[in-house]
């Protein structure tokens, strides 16, 4: 039922000529690693950071300056990916790799907007300098690196195979 779908996308004229350009795609190709770079440039000093390390500079710095790095990157990351994705939607969406990459993204993100709110609700200006940060905001930035960096992982093996 969805294959007809991703076939009608595979031949629609902008994505067929994407897939056929030999300017255009990997121009894509590369806005989309700059994206994941980023994102993943982003979110692992912030997660380091939560996790304790660099405790000498304020938890916010990171926060206010990553947070707005990560969110352009995952954005450029999604727009493209959507593009490269559209070039071979019938074999991407067939690839248990491509599906558990997405499953990691979707996680990454939800993980991301829940840290985003404990981040809000605790009052993380008034610890003292060089204090561990609470135990929830810990996990989650544990969590956060183990998502992130399977979905790195994933989405390079899908290169591959």
């Amino acid at each position: 039922m969805i294959e007809p779908a991703l076939v009608f996308v595979e031949n629609l004229a902008f994505v067929s000529a994407l897939r056929n350009s030999t300017l255009a795609y990997p121009l894509i190709n590369a806005g989309h690693i700059l994206g994941v770079a980023l994102l993943i440039g982003g979110i692992v000093p912030l997660d380091l950071r939560l996790l304790g390390l660099w405790r000498r500079y304020p938890v916010m710095v990171f926060v206010d300056v990553l947070r707005v790095t990560s969110a352009f990157g995952l954005g450029l990351a999604v727009v493209c990916g959507s593009l490269l994705f559209a070039t071979a939607a019938v074999d991407y969406a067939g690839s248990m790799l491509f599906r558990v990459k997405m499953v990691v993204v979707l996680l990454g993100v939800s993980n991301a907007l829940l840290l985003a709110r404990v981040l809000k609700r605790r009052d993380i200006r008034s610890l003292p300098m060089g204090a561990s940060m609470p135990l929830p905001l810990r996990a989650g930035a544990l969590m956060s690196l183990v998502f992130w960096m399977s979905a790195l992982t994933l989405g390079r093996l899908l290169g591959y195979f």
